[in-house]
């Protein structure tokens, strides 16, 4: 699925307002940014039907150079299945993971995010895949850039138990996968992990 080309204009747009705003010294020129801004937002909203204003403040939030955020996901086995876990926010299923923190590395994250949201302890084995959400298939669904890196992942320790942002814990076989979380995982992706997980030798892939 193509992202929405008012989607990509609006995100560039903002994106060269941003840079402008951080490294302009000139009044007039700063006003000509936040004029580029509020456009930005105008093309975002129309396309999302939300409120111009709250896509602004939204803009307004992001502040130095424009860079891509980072979703972490990783990918943990179990008797030839794959480790998902049931978003609470849309009932449907992914792989554990979410935005990357501060002053962790990218497999530091995975771990914890593993951790946290299926109860499970691993380790990282191998750096799968970084990819670039928007050319990946997935739902439209942010107004920011945004690269997802996968890890394959073992299993150490302990037992399923859901968080705050999962409701449910399970293994899925690649055949009988269950509804998957269009925003945050596609088929693709699992089954490139699948891939990953029986030839470790594989490269990492990357778009």
């Amino acid at each position: 699925m193509d992202e929405p080309r008012w989607l990509t204009i609006s995100r560039e747009l903002q994106a060269i307002a941003q840079t402008g705003l951080t490294f302009t010294k000139d009044a007039y020129d700063r006003q000509r940014f936040e004029r580029i801004r509020e456009l930005a937002a105008t093309i975002m909203a129309e396309g999302a039907g939300a409120r111009p204003e709250a896509v602004l403040d939204l803009f307004r939030q992001e502040l130095g150079y424009p860079t891509p955020k980072v979703d972490v996901r990783g990918a943990a086995f179990a008797e030839g299945r794959i480790l998902m876990v049931r978003e609470r926010s849309d009932g449907r299923w992914t792989l554990p993971g979410g935005w990357a923190d501060v002053n962790e590395s990218a497999a530091q994250c995975v771990v914890r995010e593993i951790a946290e949201e299926s109860g499970f302890e691993c380790r990282v084995l191998k750096l799968a895949a970084v990819w670039d959400y928007s050319r990946q298939g997935h739902r439209p669904r942010h107004h920011a850039s945004i690269y997802k890196v996968f890890f394959v992942c073992e299993l150490t320790g302990g037992q399923a138990r859901p968080s705050i942002e999962t409701t449910e814990v399970g293994f899925f076989a690649r055949n009988q996968l269950p509804e998957l979380s269009g925003g945050r995982i596609t088929t693709g992706q699992i089954a490139a992990m699948f891939e990953h997980a029986a030839q470790p030798l594989r490269p990492a892939d990357f778009d």
